[in-house]
């Protein structure tokens, strides 16, 4: 297979493109995943297929092919995957603002994607707000998240009009209100905190009131920010705001948060006479990092919310408000498959370590959240039975682990080529400059073309802030 590159962003792919995909909620890539199931392909972006010789092509392109040209470590991103992702969501809530979390990954090209898909923008920095508008992405679209944000946050923001800053603290408001021009209002949210526990792990369970996001509903700080901000003449309160959680597998406690939010907004007409039109349920839709594993069904989430929405509102005599929602790693996680070269095969004692020319610079959420992967072997067919190997990487720490006993083939040795699926979301938005080893690039593959999008961090490019003695 050819690989093309191209520098240039792509012409806008049509707003249908037939009949909906199966997307969200499965862990297959295909209404009938009998056949990726069999080639171990179920937690890879849909195009993925396999090819002679031990190959795997994703959006088209031999991996082994896009690793020679590109280098390694190098991401590669199905855009393809993510806009079906993105129509696949606007299909499950016709009726609501979905809004891309960019800090799963963000750069210009997918910034433009997600904008020609009809999403908005979740951005948590001036940086990624400053990118996506000069990207051309509408700022009114955009909404901005932080439990601390800083004052050019905030000043960025008001300057280039963005639609919605979630309020995240008592002290920002003042902050804000002290420095919206006199001319405008702006529109707020009030990050609520609804006392509940979700997420694949305690350091990204964020509805419960002993983290450090949103105000507390529990304890009154919630309500206490709803009354401050209806005081301030240049803010405009238009809704309420909660994430519990990322890497949630289950509908309920997004349910449970609809309800107790709802119970907030009643309490809010009968206390100030205020109906506020809007709701924004965040996101942390869970996705399968390994074959087998389940994703959270956004159908059924879609139908659980709008059902609760509908009798909550309507037992409270309050009108159905707008709904939003955030979902980020659900879009783009499955979308990238990141690939490593092999640098050596190590056997201590009872195991055996294959160190690859990556690790936890350009991938660190084995070593935060104890993640797990499923790395495989490509570039070459291999029929030595597999063995428990731990995929480690080049960083000088133990923790520096990328996949903890898992099979691969018994000769695997250096040279040889590891790809490594469900690597699109918190991968290179997490990395690090540890031991200036350099970030890898990002090569965006659809329709047998591959271009990079992001370009491998330099030698140069690190040397160059550093200003010298």
């Amino acid at each position: 297979m050819t690989v093309s590159v191209h520098s240039s962003l792509p012409s806008s792919l049509p707003a249908d493109s037939g009949a909906l995909p199966r997307l969200l909620g499965d862990s297959g890539n295909s209404s009938d995943s009998s056949d990726s199931e069999t080639d171990g392909l179920s937690v890879w972006p849909r195009s993925a297929r396999p090819e002679a010789g031990g190959d795997v092509s994703v959006g088209g392109v031999s991996l082994a092919e896009a690793a020679d040209r590109f280098g390694t470590p190098v991401y590669v991103l199905d855009e393809q995957e993510v806009r079906e992702r993105c129509r696949a969501y606007r299909a499950a809530f016709p009726e609501a603002d979905v809004v891309y979390a960019a800090k799963a990954f963000l750069c210009r090209a997918m910034a433009h994607w997600v904008r020609e898909e009809g999403l908005g923008l979740d951005v948590c920095s001036a940086g990624e707000l400053a990118l996506a508008v000069t990207t051309g992405f509408p700022p009114g679209k955009i909404v901005l998240h932080g439990n601390a944000k800083s004052p050019d946050d905030l000043r960025t923001a008001l300057r280039l009009g963005v639609g919605v800053i979630v309020v995240d603290s008592a002290s920002e408001i003042a902050r804000l209100a002290a420095i919206t021009p006199a001319d405008t209002r702006q529109q707020v949210m009030v990050r609520v905190v609804p006392g509940i526990a979700a997420g694949g792990h305690a350091k990204v369970r964020t509805g419960t009131d002993d983290q450090k996001f949103g105000l507390s509903l529990t304890d009154g700080s919630a309500q206490h920010a709803v009354a401050r901000i209806l005081d301030q003449p240049h803010l405009e309160l238009v809704g309420l705001h909660c994430h519990i959680g990322s890497q949630i597998g289950s509908v309920k406690p997004y349910v449970a948060a609809v309800r107790r939010l709802i119970g907030l907004l009643a309490r809010i007409r009968d206390q100030h006479g205020v109906v506020l039109p809007r709701l924004n349920i965040g996101g942390g839709h869970a996705i399968a990092y390994r074959p087998g594993e389940a994703s959270l069904d956004v159908d059924a989430l879609a139908d659980r919310v709008r059902a609760e929405l509908a009798d909550g509102c309507a037992r409270a005599r309050l009108p159905v408000p707008r709904l939003m929602l955030e979902p980020g790693r659900a879009i783009a996680g499955p979308a990238g498959v990141a690939i490593y070269h092999v640098l050596a095969v190590k056997r201590t004692g009872e195991h055996t370590f294959v160190a690859v020319d990556g690790g936890m610079s350009d991938n660190p959420r084995p070593a935060l959240y104890g993640v797990r992967y499923a790395p495989r072997l490509i570039g070459r067919h291999s029929s030595a039975p597999p063995r428990t190997v731990t995929v480690v990487g080049r960083h000088c720490e133990a923790g520096d682990v990328l996949a903890d006993e898992v099979q691969l083939p018994g000769d695997v040795r250096p040279g040889d080529l590891l790809a490594v699926p469900a690597a699109g979301a918190y991968h290179l938005s997490m990395a690090s400059g540890y031991n200036l080893v350099g970030r890898p690039p990002v090569v965006a593959v659809s329709g047998g073309i591959a271009r990079v999008l992001v370009r491998r961090e330099s030698l140069d490019d690190m040397s160059r802030r550093d200003v010298g003695l």
